[in-house]
């Protein structure tokens, strides 16, 4: 077990430290800044308040990365954790800025020499005490925390879809950081994008919303020669509905289940999207991988969907919630088109 106390202690000097070191020429520039610089937001239940933008922020996961990133403020990064794909490439010049706290996921050790003033989480299950450390336990440090809405069930307004929630991260971290109008172009742009892909419904039902909605299967991974398919509290189900089908396993709670092939061909999907993940690198992950299992496997390789290749590709990262996630959006609904799945 760690020690939590001792690192509690290491945090608190470490901050102070940094704070003490900072040159004594800026001393004018913090005088002169506008009291607006000052906010406050609150996430996932947990208020979280500024006197100034942060400096010395941490992302713990790839999707905080990438987001903050998006929002240009690599040099307000003191660390980034978890990466699990490459980078992508109007991204790499900004992330060569920030410093690797951690290749996988941080501990709180790692977290604490980086001496955050603002630790940010696509998801809740990195603040734990084996991991980065309680939220609880970093703001009695008086380091702020973020974690995504979009993972934070029962603390959102009702009905609120998963986009919006992205979306009103954007608009929440360019609050905190001094950026609202990069941050409020991005969530504008990324809406027009989800609204886009929706004409691909409107065109299917002719506006009136009564055509049957073909049915779809995402296939994320493929682990000890079973199948890990888009549940619905996953993205991909919010996804469908925007396009105008329907999620095949839409019945089945979790985000990423692990089901059965036969499972899959008893729902005889209209067609099968792949999420690649070559880049993660583990047995199954590619798209070719998870395309050879089903045409070799005795039953799916009799669905329709396998046999007329009704299959779609996707980047694996992009169907969990992500600034990249409306690509994969886009990706969905040019498909379905390509496939016919539109009047």
């Amino acid at each position: 077990m760690r020690h939590p106390a001792r690192l509690g202690i290491a945090l608190t000097l470490a901050l102070a430290t940094a704070a003490c070191a900072a040159p004594a020429g800026n001393d004018s520039k913090a005088e002169a800044a506008p009291a607006a610089q000052a906010s406050s937001v609150t996430s996932c239940g947990r208020q979280a308040s500024f006197a100034a933008p942060p400096k010395r922020a941490v992302a713990l996961d790839q999707t905080s990365t990438e987001t903050l990133l998006e929002l240009g403020l690599q040099d307000s990064m003191a660390g980034t954790a978890n990466l699990k794909t490459k980078i992508p490439a109007p991204y790499e010049a900004a992330y060569a800025k920030v410093p690797v706290i951690a290749p996988k996921i941080a501990t709180g050790e790692q977290l604490r020499a980086a001496t955050p003033d603002f630790v940010i989480g696509g998801s809740a299950d990195l603040f734990t005490k084996d991991r980065a450390g309680t939220r609880e336990e970093l703001d009695a440090l008086k380091v702020p925390t973020f974690v995504s809405a979009v993972d934070c069930p029962g603390q959102n307004p009702a009905g609120a879809t998963p986009f919006e929630l992205l979306f009103s991260d954007y608009e929440n971290l360019g609050k905190v950081f001094g950026a609202e109008e990069r941050a409020g172009k991005l969530a504008a742009d990324q809406r027009a994008a989800v609204a886009k892909a929706g004409e691909n419904a409107a065109e299917r039902t002719g506006g009136t919303g009564g055509a049957d909605q073909p049915t779809v299967v995402y296939l994320y991974s493929v682990f000890n020669g079973m199948p890990y398919v888009a549940g619905k509290t996953g993205l991909p189900s919010e996804m469908s509905r925007i396009v105008g089908a329907k999620n095949a396993f839409d019945d089945v709670d979790g985000d990423w289940p692990e089901v059965s092939w036969e499972e899959v061909a008893k729902r005889n999907p209209d067609f099968i999207v792949i999420g690649d993940l070559s880049e993660r690198g583990r047995p199954g992950d590619s798209a070719a991988e998870k395309r050879t299992t089903m045409t070799e496997h005795p039953v799916v390789s009799k669905l329709a969907a396998v046999r007329d290749n009704k299959i779609l590709e996707v980047p694996g990262i992009e169907l969990d919630p992500s600034v990249r996630s409306v690509h994969a959006l886009g990706l969905l609904a040019a498909g379905m088109k390509d496939l016919g799945h539109v009047r």
